[in-house]
């Protein structure tokens, strides 16, 4: 059950109540692709620098180490030693960035996997299937992500599609969640509207798939090519015609002030690989802008990544010796660094929470941007 808190103009409070627990939207979720926060981060780590909610691959976990194999270790939440909400993406994505060793059919897609080239088949019915066994919180629908760049005819032919595969997918979830060795018998499906950069086309689908009534709505396939103010008109458009009272969330976005501009559009969940990613090559966030700890300026520097931080990294470590780990090229400096970013991010949603508790989003967002816009250059 979703219910809105509190409204600042289109943005939202909200909170989700799951099997697994409660979420507090506006809420940033931590990229575990693989059952695993990439830069040694742990269960207990994740606990300790307030994350919400972990999101996993459906495809990925379906290659290794089989979907199978987490469903008989009790699935994702036991395998993971993890209790609190997980969504699982459906591997559509994956079905736009394999675009080289796929084929898209009716009925599915047909292609190889990156590990071993075996051949494989997936489609809304299968990644249901798979979803179901690695007992997600939330279950994303099966779809495709076009290019920014696909032409007008494929993009209604490929939103088209989606939304037909939609169909299917809640009529295979209904059919899962009633079986009597499923363990997430009240896993959750949210559908994702596309359409690229064409808003009409994203608007009637925006409708369409707002008539199968599901748990939430996403919007996918941004971020893919198409410029920040694209993104942030799309998202304008299309929002008015995605369910008031369930939540939206924006797929793959992205940097904080990505996250900030949603939110103020009307977004309630984020993901982004980002903050790992930039953690484990020494870029940071803080809040005067990211710092690159490879720079020699850090070489000597007794201060931590950001003064008055209480992230792990920031309470212990100084710059200068993070900037040797990771010259030294030892795992801790990526993990202190990912640990750093992880909990910047979580720390801003909780931020924004508290702004639009009180009907002040918009002064903080105005200042958070402030901030960071000034430039490492003029840290505290």
């Amino acid at each position: 059950m979703y219910r809105i808190i509190n409204q600042e103009g289109r943005a939202k409070r909200g909170e989700l109540t799951t099997v697994h627990g409660v979420i507090q939207t506006p809420v940033f979720m931590n990229v575990g692709t693989a059952a695993a926060i990439k830069g040694a981060v742990s269960t207990e780590d994740l606990e300790q620098i307030g994350t919400q909610v972990e999101l996993s691959n459906t495809y990925h976990l379906h290659v290794r180490p089989g979907d199978q194999i987490v469903k008989q270790m009790g699935g994702l939440h036991k395998f993971m030693s993890w209790n609190k909400p997980i969504l699982t993406d459906s591997g559509g994505f994956q079905v736009f960035s394999l675009a080289s060793m796929r084929k898209i059919k009716e009925e599915g897609v047909y292609f190889n996997s990156h590990i071993d080239g075996r051949k494989i088949f997936m489609g809304p019915e299968e990644s249901m299937q798979i979803q179901s066994n690695l007992a997600s919180t939330i279950a994303m629908a099966f779809d495709e992500c076009p290019s920014s760049k696909a032409d007008r005819a494929y993009v209604q032919n490929s939103a088209d599609r989606t939304a037909r595969w939609l169909e299917r997918c809640k009529k295979e979830m209904v059919r899962l969640n009633s079986l009597e060795d499923t363990i997430n018998k009240n896993q959750l499906l949210f559908g994702i509207n596309q359409g690229a950069i064409f808003n009409d086309i994203r608007i009637e689908h925006a409708k369409r798939i707002s008539d199968l009534n599901l748990d939430g709505y996403a919007i996918g396939g941004l971020a893919v090519g198409e410029t920040h103010e694209e993104m942030y008109y799309v998202i304008e458009e299309t929002i008015p015609y995605l369910p008031k009272d369930k939540p939206t969330y924006l797929m793959g976005v992205g940097t904080p002030a990505n996250i900030l501009e949603g939110v103020e559009r009307g977004i309630d969940f984020f993901d982004c690989v980002y903050p790992s990613r930039n953690g484990r090559h020494g870029h940071l966030y803080t809040n005067y802008g990211k710092i690159n700890l490879f720079n020699a300026k850090y070489e000597l520097d007794e201060r931590p990544i950001e003064p008055g931080c209480k992230c792990p990294a920031c309470r212990r470590y100084s710059r200068a010796y993070i900037r040797h780990l990771l010259k030294a090229k030892e795992m801790l400096g990526m993990r202190l660094c990912v640990l750093h970013n992880l909990y910047f991010y979580n720390t801003m949603m909780t931020e924004i929470r508290d702004a639009l508790d009180i009907g002040e989003f918009a002064s903080y967002k105005k200042r958070k941007l402030a901030g960071m816009e000034q430039g490492s250059d003029v840290e505290k």
